[in-house]
């Protein structure tokens, strides 16, 4: 396949592509089938069929990924008629290609571009959740300084943040601290909250964040006070995750968040440089 053959099938992809509400990427089955050098459209729904099936086989839902529509053409002297179309999703798109006619130059053009495609879309996804979860982490390290801030002043100068902490997590994981941070086997010495998942790091904000509403509204100035409410709001918090079929202390640990940051950080830095040099070449 030339380098010509290649950018103009790139091309021609590219620009075939449809966006919906201004989120939804997705391709037409019937443009695909011309871009995949499909002249009959009845050949190339049984290329659906399969595609359809292998969906199904993979445990994703075929109607995510393959949306039936009926749309207008023309078909000469003004008139038109309804005809059925398909909305793919870039997956559906690559399972077409995978179980296409591997003879065809375009179906094998097809099954780099959309798994190289589908793979960007993968790496941008896991990149957005990373930047979640140390945005949670951080959010949660503000509201404990907050706690820690309200118990020292509403004590008379006692600051028992860290028995009230351990009491929160054991309300919240039904496990002690130290439990918890055997059972996810790190090091006694590094947070328990630096391996949480975004999901437990926000619901340990939000119980914090009630504590602090209640304590100054209660106007608490006792460890114990506190340390109760902040009990109290760990077990609701609890509650409300496992009626919704989440087990706070049977959810895998993550990558420690102290990683996540610095690859975060190492990973602007390439994109500054990388912007710096093609500014340098472009003058």
């Amino acid at each position: 396949m030339t380098k010509n053959t290649i950018q103009t099938l790139t091309d021609n992809f590219e620009l075939s592509v449809n966006i919906a509400d201004k989120e939804v990427e997705f391709w037409l089955a019937r443009d695909l089938q011309q871009l995949l050098g499909y002249a009959e459209w009845r050949n190339f729904q049984n290329v659906l069929l399969k595609a359809k099936t292998s969906c199904d086989v993979s445990e994703h839902k075929v109607l995510d990924h393959f949306v039936d529509i009926n749309k207008m053409v023309e078909i000469g002297s003004g008139a038109s008629k309804e005809i059925d179309d398909v909305m793919l999703t870039r997956f559906a798109c690559y399972l077409i290609a995978q179980n296409g006619d591997p003879k065809k130059e375009q179906i094998a053009f097809a099954q780099t571009y959309f798994a190289i495609q589908t793979r960007k879309a993968e790496l941008i996804e896991a990149r957005i959740l990373e930047s979640e979860r140390v945005q949670a982490r951080q959010k949660l390290i503000q509201t404990e300084k907050e706690l820690s801030k309200v118990i020292f002043e509403q004590t008379s100068g006692n600051n028992d943040f860290a028995i009230i902490r351990s009491n929160g997590d054991q309300a919240l994981f039904n496990h002690t601290t130290a439990q918890m941070k055997a059972k996810y086997n790190i090091s006694k010495n590094k947070p328990l909250a630096d391996f949480m998942p975004t999901i437990l790091l926000k619901a340990k904000d939000f119980a914090t964040e009630i504590t602090i509403h209640n304590a100054r509204e209660n106007m608490m100035n006792t460890q114990n006070q506190i340390s109760q409410e902040h009990i109290t709001n760990n077990e609701a918090v609890r509650s409300t995750l496992i009626s919704r079929g989440i087990t706070p202390e049977n959810l895998a640990p993550e990558i420690d968040i102290k990683k996540v940051e610095r690859k975060i950080i190492s990973d602007k830095k390439k994109v500054l440089k990388n912007i710096k040099t093609l500014n340098k070449d472009a003058d």
